[in-house]
């Protein structure tokens, strides 16, 4: 982390400029010595990043980087603790960026000589440390512009990585690169209005995520090797040549170059071989757009045929944007867990022998596929180190515990992968991207989370206003770099996930300062042994590995400690004692003693306490003059802030989202360095409001106020001059309930007015309403003829309790793209004011106005009473609409406009939407949803359907002109027979979630009644819950070349049964004194355990007992008084066999129906009102009881025994 020492160098070396210029050296009386200081560190610096570099392998270039990494972690202690004096006796709000500590030294000679003393003793550090770089062979790099360069001339641990349009076939598992490709073939295939000659596809995903294996199955596929008439495979790496580059091409195209060198001579020859030819170009792992737009693009674009294509991979989105290459790229997603055990498997299998002893490992080995997270390089490189094993359950334990992405090195494939990725990085970036790797994977660290913790450890540079945005744009880099993912349940990438080779790599890269104590099993060791700078603790299980606090005393350098569900029960002085240099404190999901002491961390910067059973913060929190960043979101006993915290002059970030906290302390207006506040507290106290406080809050960016139904009288709101704020992007205003279901029109009067002063000013991004009971909505959400909220991206509304109308001032938002409505139960139509400005007048006549004209995504849900939409095939709206969904809703049909001008719909959920009949002829669209749909029917005409999801949908009997439907998941646990529409579709994949009658039945091949439904699919797969287990039983089928496998293959056991075999259903309800379907139900229940031991159980004349015949003898035996040995001989059974299969039976039911024995809880309760009054038209119903009462013994009473 050499970008650390060089930030520090600066920073250091500005400061000893200031010393001389102010003759501070004369007082200190070490002016020798500082000069020789700033001197060695301005030499050093030019060794930084080649030692940076080194670093990752060389063992003598980490001592001696680990070295230097002290001294300048000292030097900026040494900075710290001279401006806290200064602070101590200055104004609270000084600017860090501004002051300069060592003015202080000069009216503070004691302070200013134990200063001095200090320098010495680095100094002399510094002397030891250069006097290393000559045996180090360290390579001078005078600056870091020309350092790649460099670089590469003398790189030798990584060659260059060269691809080739060849691919081998054995490495392809699973039908998601299938999918992938006939996508991405069908895109390039399909001409599109452009002037332009040829259009750029792109690939974009992390190193070794099958970006190539993906472009080399599109560029040999047969469709494409027929539509153009040359196809052409060039690898460009980072360090490419433009010569060689065109002499390349040029070759590959036919020409001939004849071993020119100038490109004034190569560029003709290029283009008179590509003249007039429909061209394929790949571009594979691309790092620059400018291998493209520098050299091929001018030349390519003017000579090829019109329908040309160039299909470029690369790690960086930057790159895709660069070549302007089509929206959205495609992103490689990682291989599911089936798929990634496969091609683990390929890896390792050399024989057919291999295959019964490898499966048998599948325990383990879905573990070393978790561990390498779906990415198919780990996975080759995994399987190539147990092709190396015994396939012993073992060997591979051991593979699984020493990863080999170790401290004992990482493998040439992996370290090339991500490495490449990681030193591509600007020096600025590094230094977070391997911070990130500290996270745990438990904790839930948000973006602004991170930047926070990026700021206190000194990682952003810059003015003190720009700080977070600087955070931004670095965040934004490592997404668009792919080295960090967004998570898709979060808005505008709040939330990121990173890939777990790559977190391995760099916390191997970071392993000298940081140790992520997260699951490894040599913590203690490893702390014993080594200081760090950096810990991450995660859950009490480290407690269980012998982890206490005693075990973390020697770490007294530390500067970062997160700590995730792990108790801190030591008191807080002795903490203070233990880490003295701490400037992030992390502890999240535990309980916290650490609160009275916490002022005496002087370096603290970060402090987060989330999710702890913290009540208060200290007093004395106010003496903590660095402190910027406070979170206690989700400390629900919290209830009070000090007054104290009004001396927080650096505090730029307060979250107190989900605590208790009522009221905030007068005074709080002087914290004007806040950038953002979660939870603020809207409380009147007499004549006071808390809103005033934040009026002189200029600086902030996002702002979340809470308790809005305190706030009596619209004129408070005013001072809190919101519209004022030209920072602000980030507004959430949310109301609770103190009138319960009822709200008094004044009061609903009220809030309306209260809001109407909160109006956001015109640059605000981000907009959460909840809780609002107003019966109109604030006057800047309606229409008018200004547009209050110009820049709005994303608006969020939440609880609309009276609301009978949806406001009708957001079809005219210019920059509307997400639009979530959560539970508006008194909206029941959504007309066309919705669509239409200014109630439905238009103010340009003469233009067509378009409503709704960039939203992206609209989620409208739990609309409960919403029963007509009204958008007619003449208004235009929605004309970039990707994604809508639908939940719980009375809409009984989608309005006309949907399939007309949606035109962009690709995601359509519906969900709960009651009444509705029929989804038919939206022609965009790709992705459906339906799920608990009571009274859909049909499904038809959506001609570009690739995927669909059924789950639930009785009633659902019609599925066709579905022509292009490639994945099919059905989800029933009622469904005993496979629907008939099944037979005249042809999905490629089927994905079933059913009852274990039908898994079984399905398992039977051939043999099934369901055969003709699903044989003629590609894949399938069929799953069965057992308990817990949704996957307990499966069925796994391949029509070319045939394969089917399962975990359930006794036809005999699953047959139709000899003792149940009436076709009189009189006779049967007679016998067994119930219905059928209630015999199918209990059978249903016991099968799971039943299968345990399924050919145990036999006739007399030796044929296998089905399920359905034990059912029926246990119900025989339990239910009557006719002796055991009587219906033994009745049936064909020996008298032991009938108690053997009661008693399974009974100890079965008490397994699997325990459910039946309590009470549901509220939620469920919720539900089952709801279904029932969809279903059964039950209105008002609480709960259904059904039982069946089985008396047990031959001569029990109804009254006197336990019942089933």
């Amino acid at each position: 982390m050499a970008m650390v020492l060089d930030a520090f160098a600066s920073y250091v070396q500005d400061m000893l400029a200031e010393m001389a210029k102010e003759e501070v050296h004369m007082l200190l009386g070490v002016g020798d010595e500082i000069d020789k200081m700033d001197v060695k560190l301005g030499d050093l610096k030019n060794f930084l990043a080649d030692a940076d570099r080194k670093n990752i392998t060389e063992v003598s270039v980490q001592e001696w980087v680990a070295q230097l990494k002290r001294i300048m972690y000292e030097a900026a202690d040494i900075l710290d603790l001279c401006q806290l004096k200064a602070m101590e006796r200055g104004p609270s709000t000084i600017d860090v960026g501004c002051f300069n500590p060592l003015l202080f030294c000069l009216r503070n000679p004691h302070h200013a000589h134990v200063i001095g003393s200090r320098i010495k003793v680095l100094n002399k550090k510094l002397d030891s440390i250069y006097e290393r770089i000559g045996p180090l062979k360290l390579i001078n790099l005078s600056s870091f512009e020309d350092r790649r360069s460099k670089e590469q001339a003398s790189h030798s641990g990584n060659p260059r990585r060269e691809t080739g349009g060849e691919f081998n076939r054995s490495g392809l598992v699973g039908e998601k690169i299938e999918e992938d490709t006939r996508k991405l073939v069908e895109i390039m295939l399909t001409e599109k209005e452009s002037n332009n000659n040829i259009m750029v596809v792109a690939i974009v995903g992390v190193g070794g995520i099958g970006k190539t294996t993906l472009a080399q199955k599109i560029f040999n596929d047969e469709n494409i090797n027929s539509n153009f008439d040359k196809t052409i495979w060039l690898s460009i790496n980072q360090d490419f040549d433009k010569v060689e580059l065109l002499k390349t091409i040029i070759t590959l195209s036919g020409g001939v170059h004849g071993g020119e060198t100038a490109l004034a001579v190569l560029q003709p020859i290029l283009t008179a071989t590509l003249k007039g030819k429909k061209l394929l170009l790949v571009l594979d792992d691309v790092w620059s757009h400018r291998a493209w737009g520098d050299v091929l693009e001018t030349l390519v674009s003017n000579v090829v045929a019109r329908g040309s294509r160039v299909l470029v991979t690369t790690r960086d989105e930057r790159v895709a944007r660069g070549m302007k290459a089509e929206l959205p790229y495609h992103h490689v997603d990682k291989l599911e867990e089936e798929d990634a055990w496969s091609l683990l498997k390929k890896q390792i299998v050399s024989s057919e022998t291999d295959v019964s002893e490898i499966d048998m490992l599948k325990d383990i080995g879905l573990q070393i596929v978790a561990k390498c997270d779906g990415l198919p390089l780990a996975l080759k490189v995994m399987g190539g180190l147990l092709c190396q094993k015994d396939n012993q359950h073992h060997d591979w334990k051991m593979v699984l515990d020493d990863s080999i992405w170790s401290v004992s090195g990482m493998p040439e494939e992996l370290n090339h992968a991500v490495y490449l990725s990681y030193e591509d990085l600007p020096s600025c970036i590094k230094q977070c991207f391997l911070w990130y790797s500290l996270l745990p994977k438990s904790g839930t660290f948000l973006r602004d989370d991170i930047i926070g913790m990026w700021i206190s450890e000194g990682f952003l540079h810059g003015p003190s206003d720009n700080l977070e945005e600087l955070g931004i744009k670095y965040y934004k880099e490592l997404i668009q770099r792919n080295l960090i993912e967004p998570d898709s349940k979060y808005i505008d990438q709040l939330f990121c996930n990173m890939h777990d080779v790559v977190r391995s790599f760099a916390q191997f890269v970071a392993r000298d300062e940081a140790l992520a104590a997260h699951s490894e099993t040599n913590i203690v060791s490893k702390l014993s042994a080594q200081k760090f700078l950096r810990l991450s603790l995660e859950s009490k299980a480290l407690e269980s590995k012998g982890l206490g606090w005693s075990s973390l005393q020697a770490q007294n350098t530390l500067r970062t400690l997160i700590s995730v569900g792990y108790t801190m029960r030591k008191p807080g002085a002795s903490l203070v004692n233990y880490f003295p240099c701490l400037r992030t404190l992390h502890v999240e999901s535990a309980h916290v003693m650490l609160v009275e002491s916490l002022h005496k961390f002087k370096h603290l910067r970060y402090l987060s306490l989330d999710q702890s059973d913290i009540c208060r913060l200290p007093e004395s929190i106010g003496k903590m003059k660095f402190l910027q960043h406070i979170s206690l979101r989700g400390c629900q006993q919290f209830v009070e802030l000090p007054h104290s915290i009004v001396k927080l002059g650096q505090l730029r970030y307060l979250n107190l989202h989900e605590t208790s906290i009522s009221a905030i302390p007068r005074g709080f207006c002087v914290l004007t360095n806040l950038r953002k506040v979660n939870g603020f507290p809207a409380w009147v106290d007499g004549d006071w409001c808390s809103l005033e406080e934040l009026g002189s809050l200029s600086r902030l960016r996002y702002l979340e106020i809470q308790g809005l139904e305190n706030v009596t009288a619209s004129s408070l709101a005013t001072k809190a001059k919101l519209v004022e704020k030209a920072h602000l992007t980030n507004l959430c205003l949310t109301c609770g309930s103190k009138f319960g279901d009822v709200f008094p029109e004044e009061e609903s009067q009220r809030i309306k007015n209260v809001f109407d002063e909160l109006c956001p000013p015109p640059n605000l991004s981000f907009l959460a309403i909840e809780g609002y009971f107003g019966r109109w909505h604030p006057r800047w959400m309606m229409s008018s003829s200004d547009v209050p909220l110009k820049s709005l991206r994303i608006l969020m509304v939440e609880d609309l309790a009276w609301c009978t109308e949806l406001p009708d001032g957001l079809c005219q938002l210019p920059c509307l793209e997400f639009l979530q409505i959560y539970h508006a139960p008194a909206i029941k139509r959504v007309g066309h004011e919705f669509l239409l400005s200014y109630h439905g007048q238009n103010p340009y006549p003469s233009q067509a106005v378009v409503s709704f004209l960039r939203l992206h995504t609209m989620k409208l849900m739990r609309m409960v009473e919403w029963e007509e939409w009204k958008w007619e095939d003449q208004m235009q709206a929605f004309p970039s609409l990707k994604e809508l969904i639908l939940f719980e809703c009375k809409l009984s049909c989608l309005p006309p406009g949907l399939a007309s001008h949606a035109r962009a719909l690709n995601v359509l959920s519906l969900q709960q939407v009651e009444g509705l009949i029929s989804v038919e002829n939206i022609t965009s669209l790709i992705e459906l949803q339906v799920i608990e749909n009571f009274d859909l029917e049909r499904i038809t005409n959506l001609p570009r359907l690739q995927k669909l999801t059924v789950t639930h949908c009785p009633k659902l009997k019609v599925l066709e002109g579905v022509p292009a439907l490639q994945r099919l998941m059905l989800e029933d646990d009622d469904m005993e027979t496979l629907p008939e529409y099944m037979g005249s579709i042809n999905p490629r994949r089927l994905e079933l979630y059913c009852i274990l009658s039908l898994l079984a039945s399905m398992a039977m091949a051939q043999s099934s009644p369901e055969w003709d439904k699903f044989s003629h699919i590609e894949h399938v797969k069929v799953y069965a819950r057992e308990g817990d287990k949704p996957r307990k039983w499966y069925v796994l089928y391949t029509a070319n070349p045939y394969n089917l496998e399962a975990n359930i293959n006794n036809h005999s056991f699953m047959s139709r049964g000899t003792l149940t075999s009436f076709e009189d259903a009189q006779r049967f309800e007679s016998l067994f004194k119930m219905m059928k379907k209630t015999f199918s139900y209990i059978c249903s229940l016991v099968m799971g355990p039943s299968m345990e031991d399924m050919n145990s159980y036999t006739f007399v004349d030796g044929r296998v007992l089905s399920l359905k015949d034990r059912v029926a003898i246990a119900l025989r035996r339990l239910q009557s008084s006719e002796p055991t040995e009587s219906i033994a001989s009745s049936v064909g059974v020996n008298e032991s066999i009938i108690l053997l299969v009661t008693e399974r039976f009974i100890e079965a039911m008490w397994e699997q129906a325990d459910h039946h024995l309590r009470w549901p809880d509220s939620s469920e309760m919720d539900k089952i009102k709801s279904k029932f009054d969809k279903i059964h038209n039950m209105h008002n119903c609480c709960g259904v009881i059904c039982t069946t009462h089985i008396p047990f013994g031959p001569n029990c009473h109804h009254d006197k025994n336990d019942s089933i």
